[in-house]
């Protein structure tokens, strides 16, 4: 089992930045990914971006050159710098860690940050 506990979300005015960020507790060793997903109302909840234990990073099209993710293997924490931010990028973002057993994958989330980007 893997706990994630998020913070640093907000109201940001169109252009300005966040940082959030996420700390896994439990069975950290077997964390093989960790990301940021979000959800906008009415809306399916989608990839932003994520990291791998090996740094491999993957973002979506539409945050990309704007977030950055970061992740300390040490501390099972995983961050997300959101700069230029835009009206669209309102939604509740979540962390999500993901357990590779054998061929098995399993998904653990946090309980979700509101990010707001409004005038």
């Amino acid at each position: 089992q893997v706990q994630l506990v998020e913070s640093g979300g907000g109201l940001v005015q169109p252009g300005g930045s966040l940082r959030l960020s996420c700390a896994a507790s439990g069975s950290t060793v077997s964390i093989y990914a960790m990301g940021w997903y979000r959800q906008a109302p009415g809306l399916q909840r989608e990839l932003v971006a994520v990291i791998t234990s090996g740094g491999r990073t993957n973002y979506a099209d539409s945050v990309k050159g704007r977030f950055t993710i970061s992740r300390d293997n040490a501390k099972n924490t995983v961050d997300l710098q959101m700069n230029s931010l835009k009206p669209e990028d309102t939604a509740v973002y979540y962390c999500n860690a993901r357990v590779v057993v054998v061929t098995t994958a399993y998904d653990y989330w946090g309980q979700g940050t509101q990010v707001t980007v409004s005038s």
